[in-house]
């Protein structure tokens, strides 16, 4: 995991929205990158895409609270998704048993990102992930 600020190429595409608190949250952030690599046209796997933003809009409702902001670039062969809340304290993947019912989504994001990282910014913490885009699936 990466605790610095990635360096940012150009965008080729990006979308930015607020996203309220509430259990609402994760489906619209869904929905949102759904739409973005179908618009786009982009070869990224869109059921894992959702998943793992999924997974961090969950956590950044259920740690920090409040309404995040979701970022989705698309340049340089890769798909990144940014979730952005008002919480400081950088998440830690858990070692979490096969039978938890919760504490696994870090693991998911890490085993399934091409790469995935966060670093704090003046309003709290970025987190996010990036897919390598796969020419196959055009």
């Amino acid at each position: 995991m990466n605790k610095t600020a990635p360096a940012r190429a150009p965008a080729q595409h990006s979308i930015s929205v607020l996203l309220p608190a509430g259990p609402a949250a994760p489906a619209a952030a869904r929905r949102r990158v759904r739409a973005a690599i179908e618009s786009w046209g982009v070869p990224a796997d869109p059921d894992v895409a959702t998943l793992l933003t999924s997974e961090l809009v969950t956590n950044a409702i259920r740690y920090a609270g409040g309404s995040v902001r979701l970022f989705v670039t698309c340049s340089c062969g890769h798909l990144r998704v940014y979730v952005h809340d008002a919480s400081g304290e950088l998440p830690a993947a858990l070692d979490a048993p096969a039978d938890a019912e919760d504490g696994r989504g870090l693991m998911l994001v890490d085993r399934l990102a091409t790469e995935w990282g966060c670093y704090r910014t003046s309003a709290g913490k970025a987190v996010y992930f990036t897919l390598a885009l796969t020419p196959e699936l055009v």
